[in-house]
């Protein structure tokens, strides 16, 4: 793992280089971001620049190696078990710390999830926050700093990743070899994160693009039986119901933004398509079809049945 390889966050990985080279380490960080933006890799970067001596990890020495494989004796990952981060996993981490390290100058761990403790986990992660053993080195990931708690944020030095412009993971994904329309829809779907648009990118649903957005169009609330076909697409398709809707959200936001006299949509290559629809409905349809959209994904993500929460759309989205 090399900063090489992070896309975007010129300025925080330029941070985490300076200070691999300075050798003056703080004894734990927190690393602020969207999921899918590079924490974790920065996060594992950076330790890999450690141990490797340099302020740029080289890839191929026997510790690089290990990181990579990620099976380093020295390189501890905490995840939330479940819901939270559990006490005992804290307290595993404590023991493991407390060792003298094998082989790296220090022991070090990557928690992902800081903003995932709870009241008990946390306050026995601050024991450790107070008094590191050893030069032991704890990177915490978070995806906002409001969501950790106050008493652990007030421990860490925080570094900020913020999501990646879109022109930037298009561009990567078309050096990845995505074709250019792909590349764009995903990249404009990623909401900043290169690891949803690579998601998008390699699943079928954008393949379905086309006739799912078709689909959506043709609803008509004098026709009974169009408007179950996204539930029947997707029944009990949790991750690709959701994916569908992303895709549908952004054919509705161009549809917004011809409206209001824009031209800078995302999806070119249906602007015929875009244009029609957009001139059946006002902005004001659009627009309650835009948060209908969102109010949608939020149902499936939290559990709700797939195909009703498709249907229920489908009658909101009719003409």
């Amino acid at each position: 793992m090399s900063f090489r390889q992070i896309v975007g966050h010129a300025k925080s990985i330029a941070i985490l280089r300076r200070i691999a080279a300075s050798g003056r380490i703080a004894h734990a960080y927190l690393f602020i971001g969207p999921e899918g933006t590079g924490r974790k890799m920065s996060a594992t970067a950076f330790i890999a620049a450690l141990f490797c001596g340099t302020d740029d990890p080289c890839g191929s020495c026997p510790s690089c190696r290990k990181i990579a494989a990620g099976n380093h004796p020295d390189l501890h990952i905490v995840q939330p078990d479940g819901q939270f981060i559990k006490i005992d996993q804290v307290r595993e981490l404590q023991r493991e710390l407390a060792f003298r390290p094998y082989e790296a100058p220090r022991k070090t761990c990557i928690i992902d999830g800081a903003d995932r403790f709870n009241q008990s986990s946390g306050n026995a992660l601050l024991k450790t926050l107070e008094e590191p053993p050893g030069n032991a080195l704890m990177i915490l990931l978070a995806t906002t700093a409001d969501n950790v708690l106050p008493t652990i944020r007030s421990r860490c030095q925080q570094l900020l990743f913020s999501g990646i412009p879109t022109e930037e993971i298009e561009t990567y994904l078309r050096g990845q070899g995505t074709d250019a329309e792909t590349a764009q829809v995903a990249a404009s779907l990623a909401d900043g994160s290169i690891s949803r648009a690579l998601a998008l990118c390699s699943e079928e649903i954008m393949a379905s693009r086309g006739d799912i957005i078709h689909a959506a169009c043709n609803l008509d609330r004098q026709e009974m039986l169009p408007l179950f076909t996204l539930g029947e697409m997707f029944d009990k398709e949790r991750e690709k119901a959701t994916q569908a809707i992303e895709l549908l959200t952004s054919f509705w936001r161009d549809m917004l933004l011809l409206r209001s006299g824009s031209g800078r949509v995302v999806n070119r290559d249906m602007l015929p398509l875009l244009q029609r629809e957009a001139a059946k409905r006002s902005e004001s349809t659009i627009i309650g079809n835009i948060e209908q959209l969102g109010r949608t994904r939020s149902a499936i993500l939290r559990n709700a049945n797939v195909r009703l929460a498709l249907d229920a759309l489908s009658m909101k989205l009719a003409v």
